[in-house]
């Protein structure tokens, strides 16, 4: 059967990273909504908020924008890099 969830039920596998990344930045969600907007992805507060608790798709565009935005890679941001200070 096709699964479009991770093993523990959320809905992307970069919700974690996305929160731990822009905590360490001092960004509040609104803040990082805003940086989205100005890099050309409309999100709101709110579904920054879905994003990060796994209730919320994230596109591959989006993805691309967040690594940006957050200054890391894609992998850091999937989970299949290890965090570097």
């Amino acid at each position: 059967m096709y699964k479009n969830r991770a093993a523990d039920g959320r809905c992307n596998l970069c919700g974690k990273q996305v929160a731990a990344f822009r905590k360490e930045r001092g960004l509040s969600q609104r803040a990082l909504a805003d940086r989205l907007q100005l890099a050309g992805i409309d999100l709101d507060k709110n579904a920054v908020q879905r994003m990060e608790s796994g209730q919320r798709f994230v596109t591959d565009i989006e993805l691309a924008a967040l690594a940006h935005v957050l200054g890391v890679t894609l992998e850091a941001l999937v989970g299949t890099e290890e965090q570097k200070s």
